[in-house]
């Protein structure tokens, strides 16, 4: 039985305020123009009819969300829309300080920091700014203003970040913090001079059972994705798992991917995209946008090449994993 899909990530602009470099791509040397990007108002429709459709969650990603003027009026508007239960957003964190409690209370539901290191001269080395303390004042603020649950992101980088595995599993004992370890999903040609083999969560998994003990697993935790949740013992937070290369589970998801174009992913690995922008800027009707979105819905298992309107590859900074 296929999964219900109701889950849309939405990337909001391809621009980053960080340059890290497995993310980042050497090749890419521009960004899309403002007239390539859907305004609010575009977004906002696409995101209407998709919830007539069932989608009722909502993540906006980036690049980075945080850099866009209205990301405030954004969360406001997605969470007045009729069937969404729930906009949440995953950000680096640099601007959370400022924002968290403009985001909370304009309705944001939970949030997500991709953060790969506790170290401050390494999360240069990784991102190419020298910024961690401000990331780490905007995690204390919206732990502050009650933005929970509070999940933080780490990839799991063979041969960089791997001796800090114990530092982020210690954060969930004292903190209401939600870890997680990510296997990572390569993008970038840049990793080839930087990093060799992988890291899987299994062998992150075996190193915090070395130093803790048992791993209890959790089954109450709040989210749409395929991580895998386990407890220390008295830990405040969790500690999760998404083993996206080690263990597959194409078939349980449940998930879309708009880029800030407007494309449509139905699946990452199948290397094609839907163009929703071209549709609504040459006047289409909301039922022919809605003819089509069912056509990504129904379609989205069947990673079928030739029925897609644009072949191009997916590149995950832009789209927003």
């Amino acid at each position: 039985m296929k999964p219900k899909i109701d889950y849309l990530r939405l990337s909001l602009t391809d621009k980053c305020n960080l340059n890290c470099f497995y993310c980042n791509p050497l090749e890419k040397k521009d960004y899309l123009d403002n007239n390539d990007i859907l305004r609010l108002e575009e977004i906002v429709r696409v995101v209407r009819v998709l919830a007539d459709l069932g989608i009722s969650k909502l993540r906006l990603t980036g690049g980075e969300p945080l850099i866009k003027e209205n990301i405030c009026t954004a969360v406001s508007l997605f969470k007045k829309i009729d069937g969404i239960e729930e906009v949440s957003l995953t950000t680096n964190g640099v601007f959370l300080f400022e924002m968290a409690e403009a985001l909370q209370a304009n309705g944001l539901d939970r949030i997500n920091i991709s953060l790969d290191t506790l170290r401050p001269k390494r999360f240069e080395q990784i991102t190419g700014q020298d910024c961690f303390e401000h990331v780490w004042k905007g995690i204390e603020k919206s732990i502050e203003v009650g933005l929970f649950p509070l999940k933080l992101n780490m990839i799991l980088l063979k041969g960089i970040n791997e001796d800090e595995i114990i530092d982020f599993a210690k954060l969930t004992i004292k903190h209401k913090i939600d870890v997680r370890f990510i296997e990572l999903f390569r993008t970038s040609n840049r990793l080839s001079v930087q990093q060799t083999g992988s890291l899987k969560s299994s062998e992150a998994k075996e190193t915090i059972v070395s130093k803790y003990g048992e791993l209890f697993p959790e089954g109450n935790v709040v989210g749409n994705g395929p991580a895998e949740y386990f407890k220390l013992k008295e830990a405040k937070g969790t500690i999760g798992f998404i083993s996206n290369l080690s263990k597959h589970f194409c078939g349980a998801c449940n998930r879309l991917r708009m880029d800030s174009a407007g494309r449509i992913a139905p699946c990452l690995f199948s290397g094609y995209l839907y163009n929703v922008k071209e549709l609504i800027r040459s006047g289409a009707s909301d039922e022919n946008i809605r003819e089509l979105l069912k056509h990504i819905i129904l379609d989205k298992h069947k990673h079928n090449k030739k029925s897609a309107v644009i072949d191009k590859h997916i590149e995950m900074s832009s789209v927003g994993g």
